[in-house]
């Protein structure tokens, strides 16, 4: 497919609250390095400005991000400050909390009176007085109750506009929308992935709530950080040869046919692979041929 004058644009666009964004945006966690959490291999800071420059030129108007996206020499929040401030008025930027990383790299998880020190440490990062949208991340299906009210606190002292959850079940989901309006769930979900009741069963609720469902891996599948498989299903195949496509752009151009409240943040540090990820915005598949997509999923 020819993907010069395609632009974020042509994916049409979804409301996150009163942000208006289009519905291919950009993930930042490949920015930092060769594959998420690398802390040995680091990106090049120059051609990861130049990426991000280039999705803004491409229309893409929604970044999602997160103090926890590091490498031994480069922050995702650092390089989307130096390359994009002063940020254009219409770029909307999602963080997430509650997952943490100390200097050496281990992880810790947030409860209640850590957030805020999570969503300053963003703030400063971006250089920026408010934040967007914040994702409260969920390891496990316990009680969000506390945290989340932490941030909808947050969110009244006008530190944060808008509040989103991560990788949660239903219960989650439902507890948070009881607390304060949730904008977006981002979950696992792709073809290949087996997410269970985050998958399908969130993407349903959150279309009839008028909620944004926005998908990490939906490329890589189940090679998640490891990134898609070097191979193809031979039904992708298929259907890429026939919009001469890429097996990448059909995992994309499947995800957004969702719904119109699926959103789609692809990452990258590859200048070329940026615009091939843009241009599936564009791609409109058959009947025919999301069956054939969703029989992979459904045997997954």
């Amino acid at each position: 497919m020819t993907t010069e004058t395609i632009t974020a644009a042509n994916a049409g666009t979804w409301q996150l609250g009163d942000l208006t964004v289009n519905r291919i945006g950009f993930g930042a966690m490949r920015l930092t390095g060769s594959a998420a959490f690398d802390l040995g291999t680091p990106s090049n800071r120059e051609r990861s400005i130049s990426v991000l420059r280039r999705a803004i030129d491409l229309g893409v108007n929604h970044i999602d991000t997160a103090a926890f996206y590091f490498s031994a020499t480069r922050s995702a929040n650092e390089l989307i400050n130096s390359a994009l401030a002063p940020y254009p008025d219409d770029l909307v930027i999602t963080t997430k909390v509650g997952p943490g990383r100390d200097p050496s790299g281990e992880w810790l998880h947030a409860g209640p009176a850590q957030l805020r020190g999570q969503v300053e440490e963003n703030l400063r990062q971006l250089g920026r007085d408010h934040l967007d949208v914040v994702n409260l991340r969920i390891v496990g299906t316990d009680s969000i109750a506390e945290r989340f009210g932490a941030l909808a606190d947050l969110c009244e002292a006008g530190l944060i506009r808008h509040l989103g959850l991560s990788n949660v079940v239903l219960a989650q989901l439902a507890e948070a929308q009881a607390i304060a309006p949730v904008v977006c769930v981002q979950n696992q979900y792709g073809i290949g992935s087996r997410v269970g009741e985050k998958g399908e069963a969130v993407l349903r609720a959150c279309g009839e709530h008028g909620i944004a469902f926005v998908p990490f891996y939906a490329i890589a599948g189940a090679g998640r950080e490891a990134g898609a498989a070097a191979t193809a299903d031979d039904a992708v195949l298929a259907v890429a040869r026939a919009h001469d496509a890429s097996p990448a752009q059909i995992r994309l151009a499947w995800t957004l046919q969702r719904g119109r409240h699926v959103l789609a943040i692809p990452g990258t540090g590859n200048p070329d692979h940026l615009v091939a990820n843009v241009a599936a915005g564009a791609i409109r598949l058959t009947e025919d041929e999301v069956a054939a997509l969703d029989a992979i999923r459904d045997e997954s």
